[in-house]
């Protein structure tokens, strides 16, 4: 009986410990070396990847604790003419619209995934198309001002293959409000 629990508490420190190497050590193909077949595989994958996101996590569903999508193909670089713009002052209602204009400063195609603006009102455009190197694209913002009187900064997300993978533009400026129709039966 004393034999047993001995090689149960083997047992068990051993899965303990091939957890925690699996865990904190990158895996098990680390341990071992690739074979042949491994390596072409990884390969197509990450050639059907290119331009493609993932999780930082080694794509363990459900263990996604940072939200920012890495990125896991070729990397280039996007420089806009103006990331900020201030569009005045405006009537309550009107839409205001804008291209924010860039270029793509690496080597590789620019691929824009997603670009989000900071609530419902800010919407933008974006090319779906990838940009090729030296090659300039638009990014249409528009925003809704109704509803919104005050001074107003908004904001839009763009994602792409570009480091960092998210880069910010601004539009910002004053909303003068509607003014209130008088109270009926006042004078």
């Amino acid at each position: 009986m004393e034999r047993n629990k001995q090689v149960q508490i083997g047992l068990l420190s051993l899965l303990a410990i091939l957890l925690l190497a699996n865990l904190f050590g990158g895996g098990f193909k680390n341990w071992f070396g690739h074979s042949e077949g491994d390596q072409i595989r990884e390969s197509a994958a990450a050639s059907s990847q290119a331009g493609s996101f993932s999780s930082s996590n080694g794509n363990i569903p459900g263990t996604n604790v940072n939200t920012t999508p890495v990125v896991t193909g070729p990397i280039t670089g996007i420089e806009y003419e103006s990331d900020k713009y201030n569009f005045g002052v405006v009537d309550e209602g009107e839409i205001v619209k804008h291209l924010f204009k860039f270029k793509n400063t690496g080597k590789e195609p620019l691929i824009i995934s997603n670009c989000k603006g900071s609530c419902g009102c800010t919407v933008p455009t974006w090319p779906k198309e990838p940009v090729p190197p030296g090659g300039t694209g638009e990014i249409k913002v528009e925003f809704n001002s109704k509803g919104k009187p005050g001074p107003q900064s908004k904001r839009v997300t763009v994602t792409a293959n570009t480091n960092p993978s998210e880069t910010y533009l601004e539009i910002s400026g004053e909303v003068k409000g509607k003014e209130q129709p008088a109270a009926k039966g006042s004078h």
